[in-house]
């Protein structure tokens, strides 16, 4: 006996069958792990979002979550980052049948972070019934409740503003963005979608079919698959603002027929401002127009496009009403409603065959940018990148796959041969360099919408900043210049004084074909929701003079190369400081 344990201890201890042994003990390990995510995976997954909600990733693509260069500290445009990931290609997935998948543990994450993702950022699905009966239709803060109506984007049932918030939205948030633009009803869309109006809509639907939850409030109907959960807005939180503000646009020349040209009108004696502002805010109508003792409301059109402004010494008593001129010219006031006649937006029904880009430096003003060309085209724009602040705002091309071809041109900071040769055309858009280190400056310390703090403007960052971004503003232009295979040259200044003329530019450049009535409707609303808030500080001059030297080589270069290229060079106001 004993000699036979001696023999097989021998055995064991020789090395293929010991690394066999182990070999043989790890796979079982794994499978049982396997085996018990697999169990959970499944669990959540009768939880989570459906597989029909994923990104549509064209074939060999699996990259979704790329970050923007501005981002990181190296601001050289380099190969194509992903948030933890490698560049792997994913198998189909089929989770009815099996998880897949959990093949390999890259996989695994890839996926677990793609479901985090579409939790985060999706269309919410539709509640079952079941459970629509948790909902609230009445709390603090939220005014009445009148009920569930349908909706068409094609023909809005509640016509005034529209805002978006697709990952923080509530009741009260949307009431109160009505409210403080004096209307009366704030209806609410697919669980982020906002709409105002001072009109009730028609017969209402059935209560369940609003069964979208809201974005930010667990328990409250917001709507549901073109249907609105439709509120009162006049019980507001204590100390709200009722921004009911009426901007004067100037004296005009008053067109031939003004019944004609104005949808809406009242006549009234000793008529002031106020009352006609609030006439025209009642019919929804963005201006308010004054002669004597008739109002008129409407939109800029090609016949009163507000484009050439009178004396306004034509115009009797500037601000007051009833001394208005009553013969050929009249008093013009912006009513606190939107217009919205270019709000629409939607994805492209078929993919474009021409994949185009908008490129720009960061803080070149890329997102205004793409704020008019959605508005004016009515299609939506794409991102190289995923940027979860505009995705929020409503800018729903962030969450398309950049190479999916459904939105009308795709956002880009990258420059390089490869980065560039993908498109087959661009707009590329320029700004000011010293503008446009001070507004990704900003941007990187304050977001979107703020100020970076004397801090950090007196702070190394700066300096550093500087020297390394600039000769990217450089780069990015002349790579483009070189590498691009047709293209759009837009200067930034241009567009902000030139409006409606370089916007029928790009628009022409897309191949989309738009009404003088839209784009005057995108003049209407030039600023969007993305102009920066807060005390600006008045001639501030952060750049030293070894900072300015050097920015002024780099836009002497730039300059050169626009023209070798026979493009207008660079406005005026580059020239070296």
């Amino acid at each position: 006996m004993a000699k036979a344990f001696f023999r097989l201890q021998k055995f064991v201890r020789r090395t293929q069958f010991l690394l066999f042994f182990l070999t043989a003990a790890y796979l079982m390990a794994g499978s049982l792990l396997l085996l018990q995510r697999t169990r959970l995976v499944i669990q959540q997954g009768a939880r989570g979002t459906s597989t029909n909600q994923a990104l549509p990733v064209p074939d060999g693509m699996a990259g979704v979550g790329i970050v923007e260069p501005r981002t990181l500290q190296n601001p050289h445009p380099g190969p194509r980052l992903l948030v933890g990931m490698e560049t792997l290609q994913e198998p189909a997935l089929d989770q009815r049948h099996s998880p897949r998948w959990l093949v390999s543990r890259n996989s695994e994450l890839r996926q677990l972070r793609r479901r985090w993702f579409h939790r985060f950022i999706s269309d919410q699905e539709p509640m079952q019934t079941a459970g629509f009966k948790a909902m609230k239709h009445t709390a603090e803060h939220k005014g009445t409740y009148m009920g569930c109506f349908s909706d068409d984007s094609r023909e809005r049932t509640l016509k005034g503003a529209v805002f978006y918030d697709l990952r923080k939205m509530t009741v009260s948030h949307c009431q109160e963005a009505c409210a403080e633009r004096a209307y009366t009803y704030a209806g609410l869309a697919y669980g982020a979608e906002c709409y105002c109006g001072n009109k009730l809509p028609a017969p209402a639907s059935k209560p369940e079919e609003c069964n979208s939850e809201c974005k930010g409030e667990k328990g409250s109907a917001c709507g549901g698959v073109n249907r609105l959960s439709v509120y009162r807005v006049e019980e507001l939180r204590a100390g709200a603002r009722r921004r009911r503000n009426v901007i004067y646009r100037g004296c005009f020349r008053a067109p031939e027929n003004l019944t004609d040209t104005f949808p809406a009108s009242l006549i009234q004696p000793n008529l002031t401002v106020e009352m006609c502002s609030e006439f025209c805010s009642k019919k929804e109508f963005p201006l308010a127009v004054i002669r004597g003792r008739e109002c008129y409301c409407g939109y800029p059109t090609g016949r009163f496009s507000l484009h050439d402004g009178a004396d306004g010494l034509l115009c009797s008593g500037m601000h007051n009403a009833s001394r208005a001129a009553e013969g050929q010219h009249c008093l013009v006031y912006q009513t606190p409603v939107q217009d919205t006649r270019c709000t629409d937006r939607k994805f492209l029904t078929t993919k474009s065959k021409v994949f185009v880009a908008l490129s720009s430096f960061p803080g070149a003003g890329n997102t205004w940018a793409r704020h008019l060309i959605e508005h004016a085209t009515g299609y939506y724009t794409g991102s190289y990148y995923f940027d979860g602040a505009l995705y929020n705002k409503g800018f729903k091309g962030e969450k398309d796959h950049w190479r999916s071809r459904r939105t009308i041109c795709v956002k880009t900071h990258e420059s390089g041969k490869t980065e560039i040769e993908m498109f087959d055309s661009a707009i590329l858009l320029i700004r000011n360099p010293y503008k446009s280190l001070m507004a990704e400056f900003n941007r990187k310390y304050a977001g979107h919408l703020g100020y970076a703090t004397d801090r950090n403007w007196k702070s190394k960052e700066w300096p550093d900043f500087v020297n390394s971004y600039a000769s990217w503003w450089a780069s990015h232009v002349l790579d483009w210049l070189k590498y691009g295979k047709r293209l759009l040259v837009v200067h930034y200044e241009d567009l902000k004084q030139s409006l409606i003329p370089k916007l029928k530019e790009m628009v022409a450049f897309l191949n989309v074909t738009v009404t003088e009535d839209r784009l005057l409707c995108v003049e209407n609303n030039r600023e969007g929701n993305f102009k920066r808030s807060g005390a600006k500080q008045k001639d501030f001059e952060p750049f030293t003079q070894e900072m300015k030297d050097l920015i002024n080589r780099y836009i002497l270069t730039v300059d050169e190369a626009l023209r070798g290229r026979n493009f207008t060079g660079l406005p005026r106001e580059y020239v070296p400081r």
